[in-house]
């Protein structure tokens, strides 16, 4: 498909720059593709409170959170070569490939060569900050490189820990700087695995009061881990999504969630997964004919209209940027015309974007 027919107009103030609070206060859009079929003529849209998501799911129903943590992937520092003075370098951690070993996207990506020695945690204006230094191993597309860190194991997450920044998505980061407040703003309540470098955001809505109020409705909870990859806020630039490359990220689905998540389907519950990662990974995970084993591997996964999707009934995500790819996602999921009208609502009616903005909750248009 044409990827200029997932383009819509966003107005700049519908970037949310901070999340809601509390956090489950945040608006919730509802988009049943079926309502309009349905007797007394329900609308296809509804606007909701997040903390209204229990009313729209059954007793026996299952939640899928991704449970990967943040870390603080963003990295300055310094480049050298062959001795000579350095130029004044950024690195964007986003997919662990060894112990020893990330790839990152690297700026200013053209003057990076192989070979070359990064010295983290300096920078021209300021003094030694940290002990964190890499070889550039290998260089690929669109700044992307291979770093060897002379630390390895938890030595080098300690490292990575005291000299990284959060690193915020693009369009936040764009408007204003990262701060002590985003450390634990951009971080779902249940992070546990460590390794992802943007945040399944639509896990950021749930409070431990929500859990409680989903506990006594009798909705099951079940967690999957994908470590979300900085390659999720790249552009396409492709013209057409046949000739768009997705990047890798990391995940694992147990056997013993895989075997949980088949019982709710056997006896009649559904899927809801919570924001696109874990959509991803279940549908990475699931076989033709809808049964879930587990799984752990690399998935690039590019989800656009005429996929058949195998196990996931429900989505709850945030509003995503035009031309993305996870606005095609959301297409295939609910339907294209119908996530362009609820866009459009969602624009219309105030709805905040993004990572820090509102959320809507999804039902798959061919159940």
């Amino acid at each position: 498909m044409r990827v200029d027919l997932f383009d819509f107009d966003l107005p700049d103030e519908r970037i949310a720059l901070r999340p809601a609070e509390p956090r489950d206060s945040a608006r919730l859009l509802v988009v049943n593709p079926h309502a309009e079929s349905r007797p007394h003529a329900e609308s296809v849209f509804s606007d909701h409170r997040v903390g209204d998501l229990p009313s729209f799911l059954r007793a026996g129903d299952a939640l899928v959170f991704n449970d990967t943590k943040v870390i603080p992937a963003q990295l300055e520092g310094i480049r050298h070569r062959d001795g000579a003075g350095g130029q004044q370098v950024s690195a964007t951690l986003h997919m662990r490939v060894g112990p020893s070993r990330w790839k990152a996207f690297a700026k200013p990506g053209k003057r990076i060569k192989e070979g070359d020695r990064i010295a983290f945690g300096h920078s021209a204006e300021s003094c030694f900050l940290g002990s964190l230094d890499a070889t550039v191993e290998e260089k690929g597309e669109a700044g992307e490189v291979t770093l060897a860190f002379d630390l390895s194991g938890p030595a080098l997450d300690e490292a990575i820990a005291a000299v990284g920044h959060i690193p915020l998505p693009p369009y936040i980061a764009a408007k204003r700087p990262e701060d002590e407040r985003d450390r634990a703003d951009y971080q779902t309540i249940y992070a546990r695995e460590e390794g992802a470098v943007a945040a399944p955001t639509a896990g950021l809505h749930f409070t431990p009061a929500l859990f409680e109020a989903l506990d006594r409705a009798g909705i099951e909870r079940h967690f999957v881990t994908l470590h979300v990859g900085a390659g999720t806020f790249l552009p396409v630039k492709a013209d057409d999504t046949n000739d768009h490359k997705m990047h890798l990220e990391s995940g694992t689905v147990s056997a013993e969630i895989a075997a949980r998540l088949n019982a709710v389907k056997a006896r009649g519950g559904r899927i809801v997964c919570v924001g696109t990662t874990s959509l991803r990974l279940i549908e990475s995970a699931a076989e033709e004919g809808g049964e879930i084993r587990g799984w752990s591997g690399a998935t690039g996964i590019f989800i656009t209209p005429g996929y058949r999707f195998k196990a996931v009934d429900m989505l709850m995500t945030n509003f995503h940027l035009p031309r993305s790819t996870l606005f095609m996602l959301v297409s295939a999921f609910a339907g294209f015309e119908t996530m362009h009208a609820a866009y459009k609502h969602a624009i219309s009616t105030g709805y905040r974007f993004y990572s820090y903005g509102d959320a809507s909750l999804l039902f798959r248009k061919d159940k």
